[in-house]
């Protein structure tokens, strides 16, 4: 371990801290992991294993292995029930799916999304130093992926928007939109967390808060209005979790780096003006993609209602679209730039999580996930205002949490970002459901002479 002293720094013990965290490298490397590039031309990645979801397979793996020496966390009832409810769900909708072998690859992905990797995160991570370590992944991630995006844009080599190629898309490429979209917001809202986190170091806090602000960069470059509505809710339930002044603090700040970034320089001024007017044009004059939205939403609900109870099957919504979706719907989005010809990728999901579990899974799919969110959310809720743990992490994961619920009115599961989702769960539930025992410090002090903490067994 490192331990700094006045005026003195001593050298950390790295192969002591490898020893130590070395089951968290997998849950490090399915996040770092979508630094990797895609191949040019590969629109979605839909259906392929990419870095990112074979470390998760490895996570889970190192999950196994560690359960059965009884080297994790010990669970509640409440935990068990949450995390396991879904998969209950999920094997309804694949057994009464009208192609059940069609159902199969969907019920793979659904268990590793929203059940294997969130039970990996929550029984692996043992206390807050690795709580923050898995947290500032997310924020390394977002700064290079930002990074990347800002270039897009500046050299005008990102995805097509408006006929030019200024659309930062990150590594994700066209086909994936929301791809850095997505994960600049993971970072910003972990930023925004630890920035106004009390207890925290003061120099943490503003390094925390300079990187909030640069991701406030690329996550407009992304011209996506979905990852803008999660991002502002997010921070605001974030910023009033803390107190008012440290919130006022904040959204003077935004709002200057705002007037600087588009005011001041001019970046995309003109097309974040449109972007954000669209928002508010959903039924005065919508354009082709909000309304292609909508009509998507309806199909869905027309499926529900079709079978209310278990839903079309999983993978079912593509086969039964155009069966329950309206004229108005059109053929596809356009794609290209960042590398990638012109394609027409097709519509195949509702693009709201909500309606897609409705559609596929029916009544009994949506109580078992949704339901399950909405009672981490509250118990999360309830444990931050109650004081207890450490509040910095309490802080980020509501504020993951609460921008993936958020989003999910707007988007769906599908790309390489996708199993981010699972570990974003994971978090929120270690924090909503600590487990017996276990000390809210996180800290070594909670650390017995043998390297074992409170409730949880030690790792050799």
């Amino acid at each position: 371990m490192s331990l700094a002293l006045p005026g003195r720094w001593v050298r950390p013990d790295v192969p002591g801290l490898l020893r130590r965290h070395w089951p968290l490298l997998p849950l490090a490397a399915t996040v770092l992991f979508l630094l990797a590039p895609l191949p040019a031309g590969d629109a979605t990645a839909s259906g392929k294993v990419g870095p990112a979801d074979a470390a998760s397979l490895l996570l889970v793996l190192v999950c196994a292995v560690q359960a059965l020496r009884s080297r994790v966390r010990e669970l509640t009832p409440l935990g068990v029930l949450v995390l396991g409810a879904p998969a209950v769900g999920l094997a309804v909708a694949t057994m009464t799916a009208g192609d059940p072998y069609a159902a199969l690859p969907g019920f793979v992905r659904y268990l590793q999304v929203f059940v294997l990797v969130p039970a990996a995160v929550v029984l692996l991570v043992r206390d807050a130093a690795e709580f923050r370590l898995a947290a500032g992944c997310f924020v390394v991630l977002a700064l290079v992926q930002g990074a990347v995006g800002v270039v897009q844009y500046a050299t005008h080599t990102g995805a097509s928007y408006q006929g030019e190629d200024v659309r930062a898309v990150g590594t994700f490429g066209p086909g994936d939109v929301m791809g850095m979209a997505t994960v600049v917001a993971y970072g910003l809202i972990v930023a925004t967390a630890a920035g106004l986190a009390p207890g925290l170091p003061r120099r943490l806090r503003r390094i925390a808060g300079g990187c909030a602000l640069v991701l406030m960069l690329p996550l407009v470059l992304s011209f996506s209005r979905g990852a803008w509505i999660a991002t502002f809710g997010a921070a605001v339930l974030v910023m009033a979790l803390v107190g008012i002044r440290r919130a006022l603090k904040v959204v003077a700040a935004l709002a200057a780096a705002g007037v600087v970034l588009v005011g001041g320089f001019g970046v995309g001024s003109e097309m974040v003006a449109e972007r954000l007017t669209s928002i508010t044009q959903v039924s005065s004059a919508p354009d082709q993609s909000v309304t292609d939205r909508y009509t998507m939403w309806a199909a869905a609900e027309s499926m529900w209602r079709e079978r209310p109870a278990v839903g079309v099957g999983l993978k079912g919504f593509p086969a039964n679209r155009d069966g329950h979706a309206s004229l108005g719907l059109s053929s596809g989005s356009d794609t290209a730039g960042a590398g990638q010809a012109y394609l027409r990728q097709p519509l195949l999901s509702p693009h709201n999580m909500y309606l897609l579990i409705l559609s596929e899974q029916g009544l009994i799919g949506l109580i078992a996930l949704a339901g399950g969110w909405a009672a981490l959310l509250v118990a999360g809720l309830r444990r931050l205002a109650s004081g207890g743990g450490v509040r910095d992490c309490g802080l980020i994961a509501i504020g993951l949490f609460v921008w993936q619920l958020t989003d999910f009115l707007y988007a769906d599961i599908g790309g390489p970002s996708t199993v981010l989702t699972g570990v974003i769960i994971g978090l929120a539930a270690w924090w909503a459901l600590p487990s017996r025992g276990v000390a809210d410090s996180g800290t070594a002090s909670a650390v017995g002479s043998r390297g074992r903490a409170p409730g949880v067994a030690a790792r050799r």
